[in-house]
């Protein structure tokens, strides 16, 4: 089993929408982020494919840590990825760019879709979901 590291970042816009994105050549919708550089902390990283991927600038200071999960990679075969996830403070507009083919802003309280990436329908949705304090 192969393990791969990234960062993701949890985005809303003003409707309170999670931004979800799609990567050219797969079928899963997952959060915008990946694989941290050589030296990079996982803030960072998330901080860097934020604005490569969607254009959003957002220091590595100003996200929120939100956990560290472990879930099936969604476009990798036998494959684990361990992700740690921030919130970005504040609300958004995104436009895709770099390896992103289409984004797609998530309604929490409708019906979800079901090309979700496991790390959200396992881990962060449901974190999502839980009653705060």
């Amino acid at each position: 089993m192969n393990l791969i590291v990234v960062s993701a970042v949890c985005v809303y816009n003003a409707a309170g929408h999670l931004l979800t994105v799609r990567k050219r050549g797969t079928d899963k919708f997952m959060h915008p982020g990946g694989k941290p550089e050589a030296g990079e902390s996982a803030a960072q990283a998330a901080s860097r494919e934020l604005l490569e991927e969607v254009g959003i600038a957002v220091s590595s200071e100003d996200l929120e840590p939100m956990g560290v999960w472990h879930a099936v990679a969604a476009n990798e075969d036998a494959t684990t990825i361990e992700a740690t996830v921030f919130t970005a403070p504040g609300t958004w507009e995104a436009h895709p760019s770099a390896e992103i083919a289409e984004i797609r802003w998530l309604d929490l309280g409708a019906p979800l879709p079901d090309d979700l990436a496991p790390l959200l329908t396992d881990h962060v949705l449901p974190a999502l979901a839980a009653p705060r304090g």
